[in-house]
């Protein structure tokens, strides 16, 4: 058993391996810590080649990750923005090169970082209680990295409306513009993922894993220039004063709830 303190991994003699953000926060948010080992659990598990299917999820059924942890972000300047939004990158890449399947489990909020992440997964399950969001912009920074993949999941429209206005859909609706695959009652997502991973054992280990590879190579190669340059304009957005300022609208906001 690893010695893990952000996140949880389990893997069943069948090869379907579990890996969950428990780091004690109630939206599983993502601080640097934890990006950290989530990163570096993903690619030592990429290494073990009888892992035939990866399931991810948040502890808890408030939030499948809540984005990233706004307290961090406030204290940010240009330099250490570039070294922060470089670690969510690597996580999101470490989980879109992953050499089997991933499913994302969607209970509750997925929001931010947290969409950007699951964007980056093979597949996608949600209940009806889950909420979707890209609230950047609120906060007074952009999206960047992986909503890069958002055009192609939901669409060009689509991806404008949620990045320009920060606001929010249901479940219904993003199934209704193709970001998840299935919706199903709140308690039934479990079975709903473990149907989907019944499946996926049915198929041949390799040829699932060289049809995974095949769909990564068959990807736009733009996307991958979108990703670096959003990483420079990140770190832009701290030498103005927008972030500080919208951030501590938020925090001041938070106070009065």
């Amino acid at each position: 058993m690893e010695d893990l303190k952000h996140v949880t991994l389990q893997v069943s003699e069948r090869g379907v391996a579990t890996l969950q953000i428990a780091n004690g926060t109630s939206l599983n948010i993502l601080d640097s810590d934890t990006i950290v080992e989530f990163t570096n659990t993903l690619r030592r598990l990429a290494r073990r080649p009888e892992v035939r299917v990866l399931v991810l999820r948040g502890t808890g059924e408030k939030a499948f990750i809540g984005g990233a942890n706004i307290n961090e972000l406030a204290k940010l300047n240009p330099e250490t923005a570039v070294a922060f939004i470089t670690r969510l990158h690597n996580l999101c890449e470490a989980v879109r090169d992953f050499p089997a399947p991933t499913i994302a489990r969607l209970a509750g909020w997925c929001m931010g970082g947290g969409m950007e992440f699951a964007a980056a997964c093979d597949i996608r399950i949600a209940d009806d209680n889950a909420n979707f969001a890209m609230p950047e912009v609120r906060i007074g920074i952009p999206s960047v990295i992986h909503a890069n993949i958002l055009p192609r999941l939901i669409g060009e429209g689509n991806t404008r409306w949620m990045l320009l206005t920060g606001a929010s859909i249901n479940a219904a609706r993003a199934h209704e513009w193709g970001f998840v695959h299935e919706v199903v009652a709140n308690g039934s997502l479990d079975d709903a993922v473990a149907h989907t991973v019944s499946e996926i054992l049915e198929c041949g280990p390799a040829a699932v894993r060289a049809q995974k590879a095949l769909l990564r190579a068959w990807e736009d190669p733009s996307i991958e220039r979108g990703l670096k340059h959003s990483i420079e304009v990140f770190g832009q957005c701290y030498a103005g004063s927008e972030p500080d300022a919208y951030m501590t609208r938020f925090f001041e906001r938070k106070k009065q709830r």
